[in-house]
């Protein structure tokens, strides 16, 4: 009996000096003191973990780095589009009108703003606009002039030659889906139409409108003022990816 006592004595001893606790043989001894806690399986049962805890760390370390990344990614490419469309030179005309091409000429902003129209009864703001709704008129050309150059000369637009400066005026009701500079047109806006097709307002003077800009039929777009350098207006109209001849659309009294 007292031997079986000693030995639980003993295995308490060797107990104690495995977490650091001093025992009667050696009190001084100091070192760090491991709490005995209930193990998972001694409060929950044994549960056995299939997830390998390194895998897991290193899933998740890979996640938060790919949104850091993307997030780096989206701020350099919105300064490098915002430098692009705030710089006039000539080297960011190609650069400038592939970004307009891909962010805005694939989404059809004046179908959806004619469907909201109809639907609620109310102009979808794409900007703000105090300017009352108008009545549909009939199609003329955007400037008042004579036809000098026709759509068989070129196969894209006519050009018309206004005899004093003059507004330049909407085809029809539709989106500004550019306001700028073309390499080909100068300053030009194109609107987007609610039947797919878009118009084309080339070597203006001046432009009144700005991007995303809903634009009632007839509203003034910019200002035309012949020179010496610039004697015609560049009118074009495309649907369905090809150019349509605006004699056909427009009644005009052309003179080439």
């Amino acid at each position: 009996m007292k031997k079986e006592i000693k030995d639980v004595r003993k295995s308490i001893n060797e107990r104690k000096k495995s977490r650091g606790i001093p025992t009667k043989s050696n009190p001084n001894k100091m070192s760090t003191i491991i709490p005995s806690l209930p193990q998972d399986e001694e409060r929950h049962g044994f549960y056995p973990n299939f997830i390998d805890p390194s895998s897991s760390n290193q899933t998740r370390s890979n996640a938060i780095t790919g949104i850091m990344l993307k997030g780096i990614f989206s701020v350099m490419l919105f300064f490098s589009i915002a430098i692009i469309w705030q710089n006039d030179a000539e080297f960011f005309d190609k650069p400038r009108e592939w970004t307009s091409n891909v962010l805005t000429e694939d989404f059809p902003f004046a179908s959806v703003y004619k469907w909201y129209k109809d639907s609620f009864g109310t102009p979808l703001a794409f900007s703000p606009s105090d300017k009352e709704e108008v009545e549909e008129v009939a199609l003329v050309l955007p400037v008042s002039g004579n036809v000098i150059e026709t759509f068989q000369s070129n196969g894209k637009g006519i050009m018309i030659a206004p005899q004093e400066t003059t507004s330049v005026a909407a085809l029809s009701e539709g989106v500004v889906i550019f306001a700028g500079k073309k390499q080909d047109t100068d300053k030009t806006v194109i609107i987007q139409h609610a039947d797919g097709s878009t118009s084309t307002y080339g070597f203006l003077s001046s432009i009144d409108v700005h991007l995303y800009q809903v634009v009632n039929s007839q509203q003034r777009l910019g200002e035309f003022t012949p020179t010496a350098d610039n004697e015609m207006v560049y009118f074009a109209i495309e649907k369905d990816n090809e150019y349509v001849d605006p004699v056909q659309v427009i009644e005009v009294d052309d003179n080439p």
